[in-house]
């Protein structure tokens, strides 16, 4: 604390928070890389399929989901500032090394190791066996997104840990959907750079640039960064406002040491059940419109990643009304006088409600692409703001030394449901392409019965359409299924969490 004593609170738990924002962009444009340049530059080269890009995202989210379990207690372990270190440094890493997964696939199937970017296609492209081409490239990718997903799970049990220290109760919802909306920002700012850096430059070099944003990152947070009651920044004013939760208080005492949650102890808990159900069926949700609209639109509306730039630009842009997610429930809890676990679950409840307008996506969007596109702008801002509001009911009711660990238990609940939503989409629009499609009328197997076992040809559909013959994709009806799921899935979540918890009650320490 600063010894000049100032009457006028200093702010600088907003310099954390937006730091905490800058993480969180920087997490999801790592993430949003692949989504937004395998079909029309990755998937050419390595001959994949929606099921190949399918088993690497479900298995991106298993590799996130354990290591958001042990992340958490990471991230308690080292505390807050090495922490989060290690985990952006991790998934930086882990975003770089993707450029590399052509050049690693022709050194392992060609022994031609010291090329660059642009001799490993040509390698690639004359490999005889395209099936060698497809397990190799798959594998390497998934080794990448597996360090990407171990260092990217660090960034929420640390961004909450860091909310609980710098914000009082009241505020951490409003300072979280501040921060989480870098998740929205990252995904913004991805459709409209991405596509670009990788049609001008090759998409190598959109997994090396996004990347090394991180590492600018970590300068920033060693410099910034220090616990609220040593910061000389943190005036006498500003901590005594963020230490206003008693129960929050610095253990003073350090002969005592402050209690270390278990796993045990954690999973003995109601809430920590309640926070993990929540989580398992709704960020699915969100990685599922992550992951999957760029190949939406592409499939459906036979838009390239440049075409595709402006839709997700204004989806993403409505999503930034998530920003509400932390003024209602603040509201009630000021206004109506509330407690912040009441005001948080009945905000909770309206805003899952909203999702359900995904049911109309599919049958709209036939008029214009532009019906399912506001939709699930309108379903990501809802999820958004219900992430706010979800993340914050662990401080509500946990001290601060278990948050990271109980973060963590609902960030791997999370993962489990995105493993689940993202591997049966990659094999439902498969199905769904081949089986549910019609050729003048005509089932396609029924028709080409020679692909009931085969991959279809790359350019098929368009193939037939050029020859005169008229092509029902059945695909459009795999996303209705799934967006049916997604729809329906925020008030089941609400209803479980409310059977678990009721009331609020506080987990002592």
């Amino acid at each position: 604390m600063s010894s000049v004593k100032s009457l006028k609170p200093s702010k600088f738990r907003w310099t954390i928070c937006l730091l905490l924002f800058l993480a969180t962009t920087i997490n999801y444009l790592d993430r949003q890389v692949l989504s937004l340049t395998w079909k029309d530059f990755i998937a050419p080269e390595f001959h994949w399929n929606n099921n190949d890009y399918g088993n690497i995202t479900a298995l991106f989210s298993i590799f996130y989901a354990v290591g958001m379990l042990f992340a958490g207690k990471f991230v308690d372990w080292m505390d807050t500032k090495k922490g989060f270190l290690w985990a952006i440094g991790i998934w930086s890493i882990g975003a770089v090394l993707h450029a590399f997964c052509g050049i690693a696939t022709s050194g392992i199937l060609t022994g031609n190791w010291a090329v660059g970017f642009h001799e490993s296609k040509e390698i690639i492209g004359n490999v005889g066996s395209v099936s060698a081409v497809i397990s190799t490239s798959v594998t390497l990718f998934i080794f990448a997104r597996f360090v990407l997903a171990i260092g990217e799970a660090g960034n929420f049990p640390a961004a909450i840990k860091t909310t609980a220290e710098y914000f009082p109760k009241k505020d951490r919802a409003f300072s979280t959907s501040i921060w989480n909306a870098g998740a929205t920002v990252g995904a913004l700012a991805a459709p409209i750079t991405i596509p670009f850096i990788a049609k001008s430059m090759g998409w190598e070099w959109a997994f090396i640039i996004i990347g090394a944003l991180g590492f600018v990152w970590m300068g920033l947070w060693v410099f910034y960064y220090k616990k609220p009651h040593v910061h000389h920044k943190v005036n006498e004013h500003e901590l005594t406002y963020i230490n206003q939760d008693q129960d929050d208080l610095p253990n003073e005492d350090t002969s005592v040491p402050e209690k270390v949650f278990t796993f045990k102890e954690c999973f003995s808990y109601r809430q920590t059940w309640a926070f993990a159900f929540g989580k398992f069926m709704t960020d699915g949700v969100w990685w599922f419109f992550l992951f999957w609209t760029p190949a939406y639109l592409s499939s459906v509306y036979q838009m390239d990643s440049t075409q595709s730039a402006l839709p997700l630009f204004v989806l993403y842009m409505i999503t930034l009304l998530s920003i509400i997610g932390g003024w209602l429930p603040k509201y009630f809890v000021e206004k109506k006088g509330m407690n912040a676990y009441t005001g948080r679950m009945k905000a909770m409840l309206i805003f899952a409600f909203f999702p359900l307008l995904a049911l109309l996506a599919q049958p709209l969007g036939t008029i214009t692409y532009w019906i399912p596109v506001l939709i699930i702008g309108i379903a990501g801002a809802a999820h958004q703001a219900w992430s706010a509001n979800i993340f914050s009911t662990v401080g509500d009711m946990f001290p601060k030394k278990a948050i990271a660990t109980i973060t963590g238990i609902g960030g791997m609940a999370g993962g489990i449901g995105s493993f689940l939503i993202n591997k049966s989409s990659g094999l439902l629009f498969d199905h769904s392409h081949k089986a549910w499609s019609t050729v003048n009328g005509v089932p396609l197997l029924e028709k080409y019965p020679e692909y009931i076992n085969e991959r279809l040809p790359e350019g098929f559909f368009q193939e037939l359409e050029k020859s005169g013959a008229v092509v029902s994709d059945g695909i459009n009806k795999g996303y209705m299924i799934i967006f049916s799921v997604c729809a329906v899935a925020y008030l089941i979540a609400w209803m479980v969490m409310k059977t678990l918890v009721p009331k609020y009650k506080v987990i002592s320490k």
